[in-house]
């Protein structure tokens, strides 16, 4: 009989071998058929009117992003900024222990390919009669209540026939990689925050600087008109038009200083600090550099170089995945078990080996019916892989739209800065030529005022153009992925053929 039951439980484990896995097997998508970013008709390359006026940026296709591409602005501040930024995130760490979670995930899904063991102990208590066992008291007196002692290792084994396990691994990997580039794109956000918020700060204090200056100029300008007016040259309604614009320049000082100090509460929450127990350097757009060229991938490439994407795809493949898994509960499953234990009535013989006690089973479910439950799942998870697939191109769409976007900007922020410069000098020398009439009697306050006014739209126009510029490339390096792709490569978590390591 126990020669028999092997050969059953030998049988079973070779059918296991020779088991199939069910269910697609997952393809990465390819590449799209893209050949450029932007609309025909469209140009990427700035080009401004006078390109001595302004500093270039040239667009330098199939060219790689580097992986602290904050460093090309030249700033030792933003550099310091960012550093710390990756050191006290609590995005990041959220995103780690969340990484680590669906790491184990994967062990728990792998432990079903092995037998589990365990080892158990019992202690009883019975009562019986002899009429149980269908005989009479007088023939055969039984103690009226007794114990029974057990103790010995357990096994069973789920033999994986159709790869529903196999497909939970699969699907728990996919979603361990996909938390694996949230966490690259967590910390591709974190980084392009922390320098965007910082070009606020330099934005902010900017033009403060250009506010301060206005209003210099708004003093210089009454008491420019009070000298007048005690000359007796002009009335009294041009003092009180000179004080009225001194004090409506003063008015915008507040809102300044206000996007001033919620940029710095930004980056120090961006940093891991509560704003009152962090300073943020005083970032200069003068002290920075603009980045001459500008690494824009390929098309093709740049499915393969954004996070985003590549979580989305790992979306896809666990997606993938769940098929098999639902395919595989519509076939027969068959567990097998075994036990030895050692039994005695009152523990001193427990370990006797006339005393043990040995089981071999192999049990089978095959569903029948359920009401189409089965069915149901199988038909739920492929209307899931079509969403993922769908979801999957929408995130290449948005990409490519992002990028088309950001190049269009970068363009327009060229010949936007040129034209800010422009109307910088023009507004001055039109400045200095009213204060010179308004001075020997040739034009009125109101001219003086019309100028000044048109000065303080291109001084604070020209930061606002120059800042937006800044924050454009910031985009753009963004937008090509952050030279994350090549730092997974150089780390080896991927081959050369841009395909995920299983």
């Amino acid at each position: 009989m126990l020669l028999s039951n092997a050969r059953i439980v030998a049988a079973l484990l070779s059918m296991a071998v020779a088991g199939c896995t069910v269910g697609p097997d997952f393809e990465a998508p390819g590449s799209p058929s893209v050949s450029r970013y932007t609309s025909p008709g469209e140009h990427t390359a700035p080009d401004p009117e006078d390109k001595k006026t302004v500093p270039t940026q040239a667009v330098v296709l199939g060219g790689r992003v580097a992986a602290n591409w904050w460093t090309l602005f030249r700033s030792r501040d933003i550099d310091l900024v960012v550093k710390q930024a990756m050191a006290g995130s609590q995005t990041l760490e959220s995103a780690k222990a969340k990484l680590e979670q669906a790491r184990e995930a994967v062990v728990v899904a792998t432990s079903a390919l092995y037998p589990q063991i365990g080892l158990g102990a019992n202690d009883q208590q019975e009562r019986v009669t002899a009429a149980t066992f269908g005989l009479t008291p007088s023939a055969f007196p039984l103690p009226p209540q007794f114990n029974i002692f057990q103790v010995g290792p357990t096994a069973s084994y789920t033999p994986d026939f159709f790869g529903g396990t196999h497909r939970q691994i699969e699907q728990q990997s996919a979603l361990a990689e996909y938390q694996s580039d949230q966490l690259d794109a967590a910390y591709l956000a974190l980084t392009g925050n922390t320098v965007s918020q910082a070009l606020q700060v330099a934005a902010a204090r900017g033009q403060l600087k250009a506010l301060r200056d206005i209003l210099t100029i708004d003093r210089q300008n009454v008491d420019l008109v009070r000298q007048e007016r005690q000359a007796g040259t002009v009335p009294d309604s041009d003092v009180i038009t000179a004080e009225s614009q001194l004090a409506e320049d003063e008015t915008m000082q507040p809102g300044l200083e206000q996007q001033l100090s919620v940029a710095k509460h930004a980056l120090a929450v961006l940093v891991g600090q509560a704003p009152g127990n962090w300073s943020s350097p005083d970032f200069d757009l003068d002290a920075l550099t603009l980045p001459g060229r500008l690494p824009v991938s390929i098309p093709s490439e740049l499915v393969h170089q954004r996070p985003d994407i590549h979580a989305a795809e790992a979306q896809l493949h666990a997606a993938s995945a769940q098929i098999g898994i639902a395919t595989a509960q519509l076939y027969p499953s068959i567990t097998l078990s075994a036990g030895v234990s050692a039994s005695s009535l009152n523990g001193g013989p427990l370990f006797n080996p006339g005393g043990l006690v040995w089981s071999v089973a192999a049990g089978l479910t095959q569903p029948i019916f359920d009401g189409g439950m089965r069915e149901a799942e199988r038909r739920s998870a492929l209307a899931a892989f079509k969403a993922s697939a769908a979801d999957y191109k929408q995130t290449v769409l948005q990409a490519f739209g992002q990028v088309a976007d950001i190049l269009q900007a970068l363009t327009h922020d060229t010949n936007l800065l040129a034209a800010q410069k422009h109307a910088l000098t023009m507004a001055s020398e039109a400045v200095r030529l009213q204060r010179i009439n308004y001075g020997s009697g040739g034009s009125g306050i109101i001219g003086l005022l019309d100028a000044q006014r048109q000065l303080q739209q291109a001084e604070l126009g020209y930061i606002r153009a120059e800042a937006q510029r800044y924050q454009d490339t910031v985009q753009l390096l963004v937008a090509m992925g952050g030279g994350w792709w090549d730092q997974k490569l150089a780390s080896g978590e991927v081959d050369t053929k841009h395909q995920k390591r299983p």
